[in-house]
């Protein structure tokens, strides 16, 4: 019987997930049938009931409701309670489980796609928002030197810098506070560059980096990223890799198998020029 499975979120005719999860199940010979699922914005719990109550096994949740995920959870796993939103659900009889894979699939394509190891390394996270708070304990786990947060309201960073403490050597600061601080790993989860726009980040931050990652995907050169480049960095990526590997580690979870991202990245890949 095929097991039923959707992404669901408002808009999502833009989601590249039932292309990723559909490879995903070819390579795996899973039978699963993956779609896209708009959820109304005043709905969303009843079109979560009503995909559960109909057989589905599982979810993907993107924007808007990640948060709203995470509220009607009944179970969440430790990297959505830290993060506090939630990207995959899975439907177990009453039950709707809830974990975050954002992070551990950027640890994974910094580390296994891109060949650039997080231990000692000086690592820059620009913004404060859902995509950093979910990568901090992930990144915390590698054991950096040191974890830095920069975002437009310092407050914000060093709040959350605060809550993560514990975990590892953390701060927060304002993209102000930046100018002469380097760093070997930076990347920019701040919304600049959907406007094709810069992170008001001082060009410094670069100097002997090894990798400069844009999380968002299929734009690209971005103004962040040519400003690496200028700089000198000799790695760029966007976060294509993330999107596939978030999603390889949400399919593991519902599936119990783990398929090979890299032809699905290959595929989904738009040169950085």
């Amino acid at each position: 019987m095929t097991d039923r499975y959707a992404v669901i979120g408002n808009p999502i005719s833009h989601s590249k997930s039932p292309l990723i999860h559909t490879a995903f199940a070819q390579q795996t010979a899973q039978d699963i049938a993956y779609t896209a699922l708009e959820g109304p914005l005043d709905g969303f719990a009843g079109a979560v009931y009503a995909f559960r109550d109909a057989g589905g096994r599982g979810m993907n949740v993107t924007a808007p409701f990640k948060l709203q995920a995470f509220d009607l959870a009944t179970d969440r796993l430790e990297r959505a309670e830290l993060a506090g939103a939630t990207n995959a659900l899975k439907f177990e009889g009453d039950r709707i489980l809830a974990d975050n894979f954002d992070g551990v699939g950027l640890v994974n394509d910094l580390q296994r796609n891109l060949g650039v190891a997080l231990a000692g390394k000086r690592v820059l996270l620009l913004g404060a928002g859902g995509a950093v708070r979910g990568a901090l304990l992930p990144f915390l786990a590698e054991q950096p030197a040191e974890l830095v947060i920069a975002n437009r309201t310092a407050e914000k960073a060093t709040a959350l810098a605060a809550a993560f403490s514990r975990r590892g050597r953390i701060t927060g600061c304002g993209l102000g506070d930046l100018a002469g601080e380097r760093f070997d790993v930076v990347l920019n989860a701040t919304s600049a560059s959907l406007k094709a726009e810069l992170p008001a980040v001082p060009a410094s931050v670069f100097t002997g980096a090894v990798l400069a990652y844009e999380l968002v995907y299929g734009k690209g050169l971005t103004p962040f990223l040519r400003l690496a480049q200028n700089a000198g960095v000799p790695l760029l990526a966007d976060g294509v890799g993330m999107l596939v590997e978030q999603a390889a580690e949400a399919f593991v979870w519902w599936r119990g198998v783990r398929p090979d991202t890299g032809p699905v990245i290959a595929r989904m890949t738009v040169p950085l020029v």
